[in-house]
């Protein structure tokens, strides 16, 4: 992990990164996340399709994984200066060091882990992921888990363990854990995360 718990000091990086596998549940996370902090929240997938005007498998079916790296390596650099954001990543946003480096010190990383079951239940009615497509489901996720996961426990400086709970509680958890790391926002209330309601759940 990148760094530790640290009660009595303050962090400065005013920004949070969510780093996981896909159907860890970054986005629906990061949104509420965002929301109880008084964030803006940017998913980079989604800035990817806005940008460009189509879907990422659409992009991976024109210009190939490695055309869908360089748009997003481009566009990580650029929200990485941003100011008070909830940034939620791809999945494979960690493969590159530059982003890592870059991800790594424009905020504090929170890594929401999750267990292969909880993928394949989250992504088993998902097309729009494009290394899922036309393959064994749980043998790419096995494999994509064991490329990715020392990168993200790398730049890692929050774990947190995400599954079948309500997605106000991860927030609550998410809260209290920054708190503990120094992270300060506008307004921090951990204690209403937990009731807060689901987002997509």
């Amino acid at each position: 992990m990148a760094g530790s718990d640290c009660t009595d000091c303050v962090n400065t990086k005013s920004n949070i990164v969510l780093v996981g596998p896909m159907g860890s549940g970054k986005t629906a996370v990061g949104r509420q996340l965002a929301r109880h902090l008084e964030m803006e929240f940017v998913d980079s997938d989604n800035e990817i399709e806005r940008r460009t005007g189509v879907d990422i498998t659409f992009i991976f079916d024109k210009e190939g994984e490695q055309g869908f790296r360089v748009r997003e390596s481009a566009v990580i650099a650029e929200l990485a200066a941003r100011k008070s954001m909830v940034l939620a990543t791809g999945g494979g946003a960690v493969l590159d060091p530059g982003n890592r480096s870059l991800l790594r010190d424009s905020g504090t990383v929170v890594y929401l882990r999750t267990s292969l079951a909880y993928q394949l239940e989250r992504t088993r009615h998902s097309k729009n992921r494009p290394l899922l497509q036309n393959e064994d489901r749980a043998a790419v996720l096995q494999r994509l888990m064991e490329e990715r996961g020392p990168l993200y426990d790398e730049i890692a400086d929050i774990v947190v363990t995400t599954g079948s709970q309500r997605i106000g509680v991860m927030v609550g958890e998410i809260s209290d854990r920054l708190r503990e790391h120094g992270f300060v926002a506008p307004r921090f209330d951990g204690a209403a995360a937990a009731s807060a309601p689901a987002d997509g759940q």
